[in-house]
């Protein structure tokens, strides 16, 4: 009876509200004018003490210079989070950085550039990091994805994937812009598959995925992702089947275009997918970030409201 009595007890605090930050596409500009609102934002999500919080990518505008000096600017604001901070890869810190205003630099070794700097197996950035789990680790078929992580808070499961901003860099008219885009979507399905796979295993009772690029665009109103975009791979053809099966809430949170949305927009072969929320957070000019309350005991556990600093 004591046992019985005490699992109960563990289930219900295992299941206690609490909340996280999502922002992006944060902080665009040179330091002397992006960097103190920036700083000031950060200060007021300490203050507002998150559980963690989640940076959906794009630490830098599309037109500054892709520098080791800029990435190292950028890893010691997330050195100013005082709790766990995650962080997950968009294009304006490798896709973008072969435009002459970016440096001209070669993407992929950018890219490998943000892994080695920014990431360590097994743990987030931040103050007080989490423990993550590393698809690098899990997956030695995609040994080179360490950003792609996965980690628990209470019951509900939390997974980042590599997909980004412009169409997620899907370019018919490059080869080798295809075949890196093809490496990479094939690790984000492998992993969003596992996780949903994990999600029952673990009994998880809410999904959160992460990611930079917006899978809908500026301009659709229809919810559906077309097989044939960038994003069919991994959202279209993997996220919205999953989800629409799911037995749990799942929240897919995003930035890239840079506009605060709380919505339930996606369709799947013509049905709305009512359970799927998508948050997108602001970000650019826009320097807010998004608190978002995690309750399991709601028909809707995911609720949010913008934070700011003074």
């Amino acid at each position: 009876m004591f046992c019985v009595a005490l699992g109960l007890a563990s289930s219900a605090a295992w299941a206690q509200p609490f909340s996280f930050v999502a922002l992006g596409d944060l902080p665009y500009g040179p330091d002397d004018k992006a960097g103190p609102p920036y700083r000031a934002l950060i200060g007021a999500i300490n203050q507002s003490q998150p559980a963690f919080s989640i940076h959906v990518g794009d630490i830098k505008s599309g037109a500054s210079v892709c520098s080791d000096q800029e990435f190292k600017r950028q890893l010691g604001h997330f050195a100013l989070f005082e709790a766990a901070v995650v962080y997950t890869p968009g294009d304006n810190e490798w896709a973008d950085c072969h435009r002459p205003n970016n440096g001209s630099f070669d993407p992929l070794e950018r890219l490998q550039a943000v892994r080695q700097l920014f990431y360590t197996p097994g743990r987030s950035l931040g103050q007080r990091p989490l423990r993550v789990y590393n698809q690098s680790k899990l997956m030695p078929a995609h040994a080179a994805y360490v950003e792609n992580q996965r980690w628990m808070h209470g019951q509900v499961m939390f997974a980042t994937v590599h997909v980004v901003g412009g169409g997620n860099q899907w370019d018919v008219n490059e080869p080798r812009s295809q075949a890196e885009w093809r490496r990479r979507e094939q690790a984000n399905v492998a992993w969003l598959q596992d996780t949903f796979a994990q999600l029952k295993a673990q009994g998880a009772r809410a999904l959160v995925v992460a990611m930079q690029g917006n899978p809908l665009g500026l301009f659709n109103p229809f919810g559906m992702v077309a097989d044939d975009s960038g994003f069919g791979a991994s959202i279209g053809q993997t996220l919205l089947p999953w989800a629409q099966q799911a037995d749990v809430p799942v929240l897919l949170i995003h930035g890239d275009t840079h506009r605060f949305r709380w919505d339930s927009p996606f369709r799947l072969n013509g049905q709305a997918l009512p359970r799927l929320m998508r948050l997108e957070v602001p970000g650019a000019r826009d320097v807010r970030a998004v608190r978002v309350e995690v309750d399991l005991q709601q028909p809707q556990p995911f609720s949010v409201s913008l934070v700011a600093a003074d």
